[in-house]
């Protein structure tokens, strides 16, 4: 099997970890490096996070820990939404995969560039690491096939009315990384909020008899109640948990679950009410070239095939060794 070099950009952060659980248990994907940065929560709980789960799921990976703050702003956490630790109310492993000695950026770089084939970005934080990647070494864009970013919004945010939080905490390297000519994939709040499981499915992860699908359904059940309480964005939100980020691997390894369209997307970086909206020409008034593919719509009962075959995967893995 010819395998995708891939690095991923990371806040963990729920659905990051989940989103870890996919990428790890897919065949076709060779990771070679993963990243942390400021976002969901400080990169001090965001690297913890990422070297506890991928200790827990016994994966050997390169961890770099990234930027602790927005290119210009202040740093804005979503600890009412993860938890105070990030990972709601589990405990993953005392982590024994150790912290990188190189810098997030450093190690993104360098792998970029020893890289024989085209690489994979899948980032689903704010694009800090990335859009200070691209604005020091504009050479490393040849090396990026493309980069799947979950975050955005066409239409309605989530920290603002019209920002999604990814864009809404570092609008300004989003705006550098949309601007970059790379190609990039937009898996934003109008195709999360259409891939969800419901609180049924989330019952039946339970049946799968691991200890893995427990932690799993346990993390999430926290995720239930802080996303229930933003009720305005579909109907019967309190029943629907959304693990965005995952979508941002799906987008890679299972594409035709996904309807989705060029477009010209720009980042507002100053409105008083708008700051972090990703401005969307999907009715095509700007006369600009399209910069990204915009993701709108999934196969909701595919995406959750793929979901719960990776925690099928991951815990029989664990069970096994």
């Amino acid at each position: 099997m010819n395998k995708t070099p891939v690095i991923i950009d990371c806040d963990p952060g729920i659905d990051d970890a989940m989103m870890l659980a996919l990428a790890f248990s897919r065949p076709e994907l060779d990771i070679k490096l993963v990243t942390t940065e400021a976002g969901n929560l400080s990169t001090d709980k965001t690297t913890y996070n990422a070297l506890s789960f991928l200790t827990y799921i016994n994966q050997n990976v390169e961890v770099a820990r990234g930027l602790a703050h927005p290119i210009f702003r202040t740093l804005e956490v979503a600890e009412d939404v993860h938890g105070e630790g990030g990972l709601g109310n589990v405990k993953w492993a005392e982590p024994t995969l150790k912290e990188s000695k190189r810098p997030a950026i450093m190690a993104i770089y360098e792998t970029l560039m020893a890289s024989d084939e085209l690489v994979t970005i899948i980032a689903t934080g704010p694009l800090t690491n990335i859009g200070a990647l691209l604005l020091a070494h504009p050479e490393v864009k040849p090396k990026i096939k493309v980069i799947s970013w979950m975050g955005g919004a066409a239409v309605g945010g989530n920290m603002s009315t019209t920002a999604e939080f990814n864009a809404y905490v570092d609008p300004h390297a989003a705006e550098i990384v949309f601007r970059s000519g790379v190609p990039i994939v937009m898996s934003g709040l109008d195709v999360t909020h259409k891939a969800y499981i419901t609180r049924e499915e989330m019952a039946k992860l339970r049946t799968l008899g691991t200890p893995f699908a427990e932690k799993a359904a346990d993390m999430m059940k926290f995720y239930t109640f802080t996303q229930s309480q933003t009720p305005f964005y579909a109907p019967n939100f309190e029943e629907q948990i959304r693990v965005h980020d995952v979508c941002a691997v799906a987008a890679i390894v299972a594409p035709e679950l996904f309807k989705g369209d060029n477009y010209y997307v720009e980042i507002e970086l100053e409105g008083r009410y708008t700051t972090g909206t990703t401005i969307v020409d999907y009715t095509h008034k700007t006369g600009k070239k399209p910069n990204a593919k915009v993701l709108h719509s999934v196969n909701r009962e595919g995406y959750i095939k793929l979901f719960f075959d990776a925690c099928t995967t991951i815990g029989q893995q664990l069970l096994e060794e």
